[in-house]
């Protein structure tokens, strides 16, 4: 938890100003009783008329000058809980960004965003609730208990019965309560995953017409959501009757026996009814507890999935060699018997990989589904770092480049291109800082997508439905290489990045891109396209198994030999 709470140091004035606002609002309910004794004793029972207006009177101000406290409180409270949940929210997305892959492989979407909304949204809450009320309720039972010792040391023995009973039955329930509610949060998880899910597959269900299957998943997640909840709260409320039957009990004790010493004449009407007061009060701050177990239950909950991001360790940044003057000027890539294994698994999925990629060269990759392919994409930029073996950029390691000069350096197009809600242009842009129009235009025309954006009716400014729903296949695939190719990058990757375009489209693009950029790695499964590399590097699982020409591999390997007949025949094409 202080690890979360620590976003609170910004707040520390604003927070003791209405920690100070609290405390004027509790001396007033602690006095009120105490004087209303005296006006009690002193007034009524003397029959003062003086004595009841001047108790009266500062019983009415003391009120007032409470409320007024307690309107400024709320305003200083709201500031530190806002204040407090804008801060955390830009913490966690820093701490995201900052995540390598395996980073995120810990942590579901779905998780980070109730984290996001849900654990932030209970944290705030109970700050601003803690700020304003339920700081008071524990001063209120220890300032009740000292004022009726003050007025009345004989009845208030009582209390010293009841409260440690009651605060040792709180901290139990706590206990308990706190692990209740991190289920009630990974149920919550739980629906999210299953609603993302649902809503980002909505066309393929619809499609293969699986709804109610998805609608019994869903209610499966949220019938455990609901169980746990209801649990979880039923518990909490069960708490309270246990309460409030103690403190009842108390308070029946107190009339009791200071009727009895009233009688006797030990004791002042006033003392009996001020005692009765605080206990009342006593009692109602102990029934705000099963509220306050609820809110600090959850609250510790949210506090420990958020701390589990905050610390989680980032496995990938600049190494400690790591220099700002080198940069990627060339493109040459060379791997030198590199091997590599997810985090999350134990079986390598690259094994003992050494090519070079001259720097202006054209080189595709070629191989099955779970070759490795994609793997060996995501160690150029660094998105995972090497199991063993080295890569080496320019004859540098890649890790004497810092990751922002590295990444800065590559033109990345992901097998699944994503793009963002917004225009078509900010699409575009997105993928260099302050380009300029000309520059998106000269990227949208080399990936051949200017001539339909131009179709569109606001050209440039259409708006992109969320992950492009509103645009084809190829239209998506053309826009993200745009985006690429828009930073001028020096490396430039296509992860199977025009499976969805034509061969006329895929034959002007790659003509009009390969003046643009040093060195180009391709990954396809379609042999007119690898026919066009200088060279083609031939893989099966996480292995190299041979790398050559296109005539050169018709000639040395089977396997690839069997992929052009799988797509032309016994009739080989060949190079011109």
């Amino acid at each position: 938890m202080k690890t979360v709470f620590s976003s609170l140091k910004n707040y520390k004035l604003p927070a003791f100003v209405a920690l100070s606002l609290m405390l004027v609002e509790l001396a007033a309910e602690l006095l009120l009783p105490f004087f209303l004794g005296k006006m009690i004793d002193n007034g009524v029972m003397a029959n003062d008329m003086n004595n009841i207006i001047m108790w009266g009177s500062i019983m009415i101000g003391l009120a007032l000058f409470a409320f007024i406290s307690g309107i400024i409180n709320s305003f200083f409270s709201s500031h530190v809980s806002w204040g407090f949940a804008h801060d955390m929210r830009e913490r966690l997305f820093r701490k995201v960004q900052a995540f390598s892959f395996a980073n995120l492989n810990k942590y579901p979407t779905s998780g980070l965003m109730t984290r996001f909304t849900n654990d932030v949204r209970q944290i705030q809450n109970t700050i601003f609730m803690a700020l304003r009320i339920m700081a008071k309720a524990p001063l209120l039972v220890l300032g009740g208990v000292i004022m009726a010792f003050v007025v009345n040391p004989r009845l208030a023995v009582i209390f010293l019965i009841t409260v440690p009973l009651l605060i040792v039955f709180l901290l139990w329930v706590l206990k308990k309560a706190t692990k209740m509610f991190d289920r009630v949060q990974r149920s919550v998880d739980n629906v999210n995953r299953v609603m993302q899910e649902n809503l980002a597959g909505m066309r393929l269900i619809k499609a293969f017409f699986r709804r109610n299957y998805e609608e019994d998943r869903f209610k499966n997640a949220n019938t455990l959501l609901k169980t746990n909840t209801r649990t979880t709260f039923r518990f909490i409320e069960a708490s309270m009757p246990v309460l409030l039957f103690i403190m009842n009990i108390s308070i029946i004790a107190i009339i009791w026996f200071g009727n009895a010493q009233s009688i006797a004449g030990t004791t002042e009407v006033g003392d009996v009814v001020a005692i009765v007061n605080y206990a009342m009060r006593v009692a109602m701050a102990i029934s705000m507890f099963s509220f306050i177990i609820m809110a600090f239950s959850r609250t510790k909950a949210s506090s420990d999935r958020l701390s589990a991001v905050l610390n989680e360790e980032v496995d990938l940044a600049d190494s400690h060699d790591a220099q700002q003057s080198h940069t990627v000027s060339n493109g040459k890539i060379e791997f030198r018997n590199v091997s590599f294994t997810y985090p999350t698994t134990d079986e390598s999925v690259l094994n003992n990989i050494s090519f070079t990629a001259h720097a202006g060269e054209k080189l595709a990759i070629i191989g099955a589904t779970g070759a490795g392919k994609t793997s060996l994409f995501q160690l150029i930029p660094r998105l995972y770092d090497t199991t063993n073996g080295e890569i080496f950029i320019d004859d540098k390691p890649i890790t004497s480049y810092t990751l922002e000069t590295l990444r800065r350096s590559i033109g990345y197009v992901p097998q699944s291109p994503l793009l963002f809600s917004g225009p078509i242009i900010d699409n575009i842009s997105w993928g260099k800082d302050h380009a300029t129009h000309e520059e998106i235009l000269q990227a949208a025309q080399d990936a051949q997508i200017h001539e339909t954006i131009m179709d569109l009716p606001n050209q440039y400014h259409t708006k992109v439905g969320q992950k492009g729903v509103n645009l084809s296949g190829g239209q998506k695939q053309r826009i993200s290489i745009a985006r690429a190719l828009i930073r001028k990058p020096k490396i430039l990757m296509l992860d199977d990045s025009t499976s969805a375009l034509d061969l006329a489209t895929e034959t002007r693009l790659l003509e009009a891109i390969q003046d643009d950029v040093n060195t180009m790695l391709i990954i396809t499964q379609k042999i007119s396209t690898a026919m066009r590399a200088d060279r083609i590097l031939l893989m099966d699982f996480g292995k190299i198994l041979a790398v050559g020409t296109h005539d050169e591999l018709v000639q040395q390997s089977d396997l690839y030999r069997k992929i052009v007949e799988s797509q032309f025949g016994k009739e080989y094409p060949h190079v011109d």
